[in-house]
């Protein structure tokens, strides 16, 4: 089934998807199962970011036996990159409101309605995202949620928020719901941050359509009744890869910092991030000395904080080059 154009949608549930297609069918079961939809319409695309595996032929067998007033979409995406796979999305899109679904998300039965519900209730709400818990398949190492916003686990507690985009305080870009128009009026058509790619960690595409809407006067909300499950697969929890992400998360600090400055404000950011950073490095080192080898959760932290240290360099870099 392909999408109608003709056809009014209020919500496009977008998949950008590589190289998952056995996660993908347990996403599209989900999906299937959403209840409280009578009156709200709704699309879905998978948006297929150059996968090799079976992605296009498991969506055309869903396809063939899907619900019948739902539209479900397969599309594309050569250009490799989460970015450009969720700009895909949003350029392909029709409904009102679009909420992101990473292939390893599993959302409750009520998740489009909660978003729809809460979004037209808040109509300055450019984007809003809930809790997102993590389902293991093995344990988890000790004191783990103080790291657990890397692996995109999110849980606030029960009260609706804004976020503080000027503190990089924002949701992941999994299980996130955006306003298109919000998207449209405030997001470029070509990212700094990319999405971490082959032979590099280097995290923050997330954040930075946010930090986009967030100047153009848009409210990042949280909405406690949004809730998700990230399949956390046990090579995600095993040293080299969380340190590997824990440093690709810092790494892309000060660059984030610079999405909405003033050109006169990027020295001061610069200088402060550093030493910000510095400082950070040298209390972990203080605080953990001789332990990082054993605690894994500390030497995570550290690979943050040297990550945020070394994006301040990163910055000058790049801007030495243009």
């Amino acid at each position: 089934m392909t999408n109608d154009k003709t056809m009014s949608i209020d919500f496009t549930v977008a998949i950008p998807t590589y190289n998952s297609a056995n996660r993908l069918t347990k996403l599209l079961d989900k999906l299937r199962q959403q209840t409280d939809l009578d009156q709200i319409t709704w699309e879905i695309i998978v948006v297929d970011n150059n996968s090799t595996d079976n992605t296009a032929q498991v969506v055309q067998e869903y396809q063939e036996n899907w619900l019948a007033d739902v539209p479900l979409t397969y599309i594309l995406e050569p250009e490799q990159g989460a970015a450009y796979a969720r700009l895909r999305a949003v350029k392909e899109a029709q409904g009102e409101l679009i909420g992101f679904l990473d292939d390893d998300n599993l959302p409750n039965p009520d998740w489009i309605v909660q978003a729809h519900t809460f979004a037209k209730n808040h109509p300055q709400a450019g984007a809003l995202s809930g809790q997102i818990h993590g389902e293991f398949e093995v344990e988890p190492p000790e004191n783990f949620q103080r790291i657990q916003a890397f692996l995109a686990i999110r849980e606030h507690g029960s009260t609706p928020h804004q976020f503080e985009p000027q503190n990089l305080r924002l949701p992941t870009a999994a299980a996130l719901v955006v306003r298109r128009k919000a998207w449209q009026e405030s997001v470029p058509q070509r990212p700094h941050l990319k999405g971490r790619l082959a032979g590099s960690m280097l995290g923050g595409e997330d954040y930075e359509p946010l930090l986009y809407m967030h100047k153009a006067g848009w409210e990042i909300w949280y909405h406690p009744d949004l809730h998700t499950y990230h399949q956390i697969p046990h090579w995600r929890l095993e040293r080299d890869y969380l340190l590997s992400i824990s440093r690709g998360c810092g790494l892309a600090t000060c660059q984030l910092r610079m999405v909405n400055a003033k050109p006169w404000q990027k020295p001061l950011i610069i200088i402060r991030n550093l030493l910000g950073s510095l400082r950070r490095v040298v209390l972990q080192f203080l605080k953990y000395r001789g332990q990082f080898k054993t605690n894994l959760i500390a030497a995570c932290e550290m690979e943050f904080f040297w990550g945020s240290l070394i994006s301040s360099f990163l910055v000058v870099k790049r801007s030495s080059l243009t």
